[in-house]
């Protein structure tokens, strides 16, 4: 049987100490082995595809996080004041729309999470899977 190029998911190693490419590309969904791959990592453009969408994926991950971070602060103490100058029923409404606020910055967090464990799973499945939006950007990076 023949051995498929160095470049294909299939292929017996990477060039990061002699790792399976599939093992490798599952790896680099955490985020900093994911840089660490993609910058030692010269052959192999699976390895370096996934290396780089995790990179991509976690820095929009982190600037998705951070904006709703501040975005749920600022609304929280507004609904917060609103809702002691108020008081009563209308209170109550404003503090369960801040609670529903929080409950939405959670369900972001782990639908990221559940985003990455789905790439990493591809990954080791041996596929090219391309996150929205930025799958094309990371095969463009890779490819260079």
């Amino acid at each position: 049987m023949q051995n498929p190029p160095p470049s294909q998911p299939g292929s017996s190693s990477s060039g990061i100490g002699g790792l399976d490419p599939k093992v490798a590309g599952a790896l680099s969904y955490i985020w900093i082995v994911g840089l660490i791959f993609f910058f030692i990592e010269k052959e192999n453009r699976f390895v370096r595809f996934h290396a780089m969408q995790s990179v991509i994926f976690g820095i929009a991950n982190t600037v998705i996080i951070v904006v709703l971070m501040v975005l749920t602060f600022i609304l929280t103490i507004v609904m917060g004041i609103g809702g002691a100058m108020v008081g009563g029923v209308l209170g109550l409404i404003v503090s369960l729309l801040g609670w529903l606020i929080w409950l939405l910055f959670v369900l972001v967090i782990l639908a990221m999470l559940l985003g990455l464990v789905f790439a990493a799973v591809k990954a080791y499945g041996g596929q090219m899977y391309k996150l929205p939006f930025i799958g094309n950007m990371a095969e463009n990076i890779a490819n260079k």
